[in-house]
């Protein structure tokens, strides 16, 4: 016997220009509060592990692949993939799905995209819940790197224009090299045949992405974040994260000062560390019963 939240409530495919149709999935409750799930990467997709916390009986999540990425079509497809257009596609579909204002919770890259997006629309945000925040700095991007082996430090730009085989070599690498930054067991057997596949379809994106600093340097994001809608702002970011390091958040929090920042001990990049997954719902449980993020009794 199937649970009532075993299948998406709706699952829609999008054209957006381009070439491109999003696959986007929403579960819950239709009449449940909006929430806008935005995936990491840039390339990555949705997964079920990041519906982790959302109460189904109250929310009405929303979980877009982005261009180029999960079940998104065509997959890493680079051509007419840039942050600006992501941008444009979250207007279209919250037109199409006559949604007025969501939550936009996003890790990593999907904080990033849901802090542009609040800067594009403030109308269409009623609060930023994020976790391990990205600021796309040129820091940011040469820091997740350094350290790296030699073939994938120079490499990694160049991994778009690759042949299959050198781009599966390069794409292990970075595979590899991502699990170290976060924390997670190294002894996992590598990806194989089509996953490997999807693998260097979501680093193809990522690197497109990367090598122009997401499109957000001029001027930079966190610059930019001094003029986010004063809705409410949670910050919960591992305070060992290596992959975005917590400087990064209290930065942002610096900037944007309404902002709760939550630090969390012990914690990297992984969305599935226990002490990350339970401050993340309680956010999302204080939010669904009055508004914001406090904590509830």
């Amino acid at each position: 016997m199937t649970e009532p939240y075993d299948f998406p409530l709706h699952t829609h495919a999008l054209p957006v220009g381009g070439g491109h149709v999003l696959h986007v999935e929403e579960w819950g409750r239709a009449d449940g509060l909006p929430a806008l799930l935005l995936h990491g990467g840039p390339g990555s997709g949705c997964s079920p592990l990041l519906r982790r916390g959302f109460d189904l009986e109250r929310y009405r999540l929303i979980c877009p692949d982005q261009r180029g990425a999960g079940q998104s079509t065509p997959r890493g497809e680079i051509a007419n993939n840039t942050t600006a257009k992501l941008l444009d596609d979250l207007w279209l579909l919250r037109r199409r799905l006559g949604i007025e204002r969501w939550l936009v919770v996003g890790g990593s890259w999907g904080a990033t995209l849901a802090l542009a997006h609040a800067l594009d629309q403030p109308e269409a945000v009623s609060a930023l819940l994020l976790r391990n925040t990205f600021l796309a700095r040129e820091s940011d991007i040469q820091g997740f790197f350094s350290g790296a082996p030699q073939a994938l430090a120079r490499g990694w730009p160049t991994l778009p224009e690759l042949d299959e085989e050198p781009a599966r070599a390069l794409a292990l690498r970075w595979w590899g090299w991502e699990r170290h930054r976060s924390g997670q067991p190294e002894d996992a057997p590598a990806p194989s045949g089509e996953a490997l596949a999807a693998l260097v379809d979501r680093y193809r994106v990522q690197a497109h992405y990367l090598r122009q600093g997401c499109g957000l340097q001029s001027p930079p994001l966190l610059e930019r974040c001094a003029a986010l809608p004063q809705v409410p702002v949670r910050l919960l970011h591992g305070a060992q994260d290596a992959v975005c390091p917590p400087l990064g958040a209290q930065a942002l929090q610096a900037v944007v000062p309404w902002a709760e920042l939550e630090l969390l001990p012990g914690v990297g990049h992984d969305p599935a560390h226990p002490l990350l997954q339970d401050a993340l719902q309680r956010a999302l449980d204080a939010y669904a019963a009055r508004g914001d993020f406090g904590e509830l009794e």
